[in-house]
């Protein structure tokens, strides 16, 4: 910070009514007045202490719920390094007093003392930790200063100071009738007047290190919410990741669709196109927000897409990859369609399928720029099969799909085109039984167009669980999950029925496939299963049971930390899922437009 300019003022002395009056009078409080075991500050009193016995082992992170603590104090801690030749005649003076008590305790018959013994293996290690410099030795002192408005309250922060310390067997004193030394010892200058160190060596002084706390994060990217251990705020970039996918887990009504759709805004903001597949049109009021595309999918909606549609093959991808790959994802789509093949059925239907489209000169010799206008339908595989042996009941089965009510949807062609910004596929609307058929089908047109160019985008997969039920449909979501980061390509998943996912032999490795993990509050059915499936401790498992709407653990690779997701007041608006405020925004909204 430059004081120059605090400086030059102070030289020229600042005249307010009429009296000349420095920086330092601005500055200071109206008083300070000392005590014998407290200062008093204008209207606030602190008071300072200082560690004087610590255990014979410190645990990493022993600091922690002291720093983390929600009242005011300072911690000041002052390290001076001690020269190790006169450590070493110190510990060489020991060990000779320890080993002589030793030995006259064992020539009087004495039984041993383990107190001992301990001593002068602990001195001996040291010694030999100093010797070949892997140890150095330091006076360490620890104070800390705390503040309250009243003598109780001071009281009140002590004792619960003290708690804390002698937990784990360190103990604290109060500065007495040395508090204003103690209070400038904890002030950023630098200075120790206190002077009360206890010799530490290297080992257990790191141990003290204050920056404890998980942290999580980065100079770009969004705004994930508040890290409920520190107050810091949870910034990142997902694209940064080895890979960008996420999955979320939580309870209905603990604010997993609030957190995605608030993730979602944000990253529409920095120019990310974002996907989303609908089962309850929960981001129908979001998409109308930003001006996005909206597709209803149901037997009777007019947005169509034909199963059987092509990627356009980038430079980079053979042909006949692509079209071997497309008829191996419609063989599994066939499976969920026609209620399970028999292994002959699975072999017919391959042959059918790759003769459907030879068909309509769609082979892996033509090019690839003519298959767009020749793409086939339902009906066009049903005559195939019509005149194959052993297929009565394949056709039958298939007949719902071409002739029958579901015929509009599953025998038409695709007549919707994937842009750019936000775009939803909302299937509340279709039958429960046709909707893990309808999210497949979905997804693989969002696939085959994602293929077709490289651009930053999120694809969010809500109700997950949904395509999860039939192998097929998990099979395809894991195979999409793996292959996403090669297309730039962020794939969240989101389901409340833990169970039924992890149920699902590619719950687990779609897991292990997104860096990114968020987990809510968590119905004490489920808890046992995410804790065993994300290695929770028991304090994790037990805040899942009891955070508030919004508030989780979120994962990012290694790193995991507790957050709460925040939204402005214009964000809010926007995003919100709640019945009662949806209601009281489209009526301000008319009286507005009224």
């Amino acid at each position: 910070m430059d004081l120059s300019f605090f400086k030059k003022k102070t030289e020229e002395q600042l005249e307010v009514g009429g009296e000349d009056i420095d920086v330092a009078d601005i500055i200071a409080p109206s008083l300070i007045e000392i005590k014998q075991n407290f200062l008093k500050l204008g209207e606030r009193l602190c008071k300072t202490f200082f560690i004087f016995s610590y255990p014979r082992y410190l645990t990493t992170g022993w600091l922690s719920p002291i720093i983390n603590v929600n009242f005011p104090l300072d911690i000041s801690m002052h390290i001076h390094p001690v020269e190790s030749g006169s450590v070493l005649k110190k510990l060489r003076k020991k060990v000779t007093e320890v080993q002589a008590e030793i030995e006259e305790r064992e020539e009087k018959g004495l039984i041993r003392d383990p107190s001992l013994q301990t001593a002068y293996e602990d001195i001996e290690t040291l010694r030999d930790e100093l010797q070949t410099a892997r140890e150095r030795v330091f006076r360490f002192g620890l104070y800390i200063t705390i503040y309250g408005d009243t003598e109780k309250e001071l009281r009140e922060v002590e004792t619960f100071l003290r708690s804390i310390f002698e937990a784990r067997l360190i103990y604290v004193k109060p500065a007495l009738m040395r508090e204003k030394q103690g209070f400038v010892s904890c002030l950023p200058y630098g200075l120790d007047e206190l002077m009360v160190g206890t010799p530490m060596n290297t080992a257990p002084l790191s141990s003290v290190f204050p920056f404890v706390s998980p942290d999580l994060s980065a100079n770009e990217g969004i705004l994930y919410g508040i890290n409920l251990h520190n107050n810091s705020l949870v910034l990142f970039d997902r694209f940064t990741l080895e890979n960008s996918n996420m999955v979320v887990f939580a309870k209905a009504g603990s604010g997993k669709s609030y957190f995605c759709k608030l993730e979602i805004l944000r990253y529409l903001m920095q120019g990310v196109d974002v996907i989303v597949i609908d089962p309850e049109n929960e981001y129908e009021h979001l998409n109308n927000a930003v001006g996005g595309a909206y597709f209803k999918i149901s037997l009777n909606s007019p947005n169509q897409l034909n199963p059987f549609d092509l990627p356009t093959p980038r430079d980079d991808e053979d042909p006949n990859d692509v079209l071997r790959s497309n008829v191996i994802n419609l063989v599994g789509l066939l499976r969920i369609m026609l209620g399970g093949l028999s292994a002959q059925e699975d072999a017919i239907i391959d042959r059918a399928l790759t003769e459907t489209y030879a068909a309509r000169d769609i082979t892996p010799g033509t090019d690839p720029a003519t298959w767009k206008g020749k793409i086939p339908l339902m009906s066009d595989f049903e005559t195939v099969l019509s005149g194959m042996e052993g297929t009565e009941s394949l056709i039958d089965r298939l007949g719902k799909f071409t002739k029958g009510s579901y015929a509009q949807f599953f025998n038409s062609p695709t007549n919707i085109e994937l842009g750019g910004g936000f775009t939803v596929f909302g299937i509340r609307d279709m039958e429960d039984e046709l909707r893990p058929m309808a999210m497949f089908v979905v997804l693989r047109f969002i696939w085959n167009q994602i293929r077709a160019s490289l651009k930053k985008r999120i694809l969010l997969v809500d109700e997950a669980w949904w395509i999860m039920q039939t192998e097929d449909g998990a099979s395809f979501l894991y195979g999409l999950c793996k292959r996403a980061r090669k297309y730039w390509l962020g794939v969240t998943t989101i389901t409340q029925d833990v169970s039924d996912f992890m149920r699902s032999e590619y719950g687990k490795p779609i897991i292990s496939n997104s860096s990114l993990q968020f987990l809510l509050k968590q119905s004490p059915a489920a808890i046992e299963v995410v804790k065993e499936t994300f290695a929770l401790t028991d304090g994790e498992k037990n805040a899942l049971l009891q955070c508030d709407i919004g508030e989780g653990i979120f994962i990012a690779g290694q790193k995991r930390v507790a957050i709460k997701a925040l939204a402005s007041y214009a964000e809010d608006q926007i995003i919100t899922s709640s019945p009662e405020e949806i209601v009281k925004i489209k009526e301000a909204k008319g009286k507005l437009e009224s």
